[in-house]
């Protein structure tokens, strides 16, 4: 009877560490990091102005991750990023046109100080004496 209860035992140990030896595994295998998407920065996104045509825009920001077959006036720029541990960082931002013209940009970047100004506006004065 003594036996059988150190058999029961035994295989209840080995049951446990049997299984619990997954989840040790999980950590010591090697997950690469997973980039999806257009990879954007804020330096592309200052080049970005009021009434830039698609193509100007696709020439500065390479060609949108979507574009929607119902409002094709708006591109998608959507980027995700997945560490190996599971951490996950999103970005977007979403570009619209009206009449072939850039009109506005939203999302997790900021515009340009000279996002309100369209490439064919006349210069600024330097101020430099």
């Amino acid at each position: 009877m003594k036996m059988m209860r150190v058999r029961l035992l035994f295989s209840a140990m080995l049951a446990t560490f049997a299984l619990s030896g997954c989840s040790m595994l999980d950590k010591l295998v090697y997950k690469i990091d997973i980039p999806q998407g257009n990879y954007v920065e804020q330096k592309e996104v200052n080049q970005l102005r009021i009434g830039m045509s698609p193509a100007q825009v696709k020439y500065v920001m390479g060609p949108p991750m979507l574009v929607d077959l119902f409002t094709p006036h708006t591109w998608y720029y959507i980027y995700h990023y997945q560490v190996g541990n599971g951490k996950l960082t999103q970005k977007k931002l979403v570009i619209t046109f009206k009449d072939n013209k850039l009109v506005s940009m939203t999302g997790d970047y900021k515009p340009g100080s000279q996002f309100n100004m369209p490439l064919d506006a006349p210069a600024q004065p330097s101020t430099n004496s």
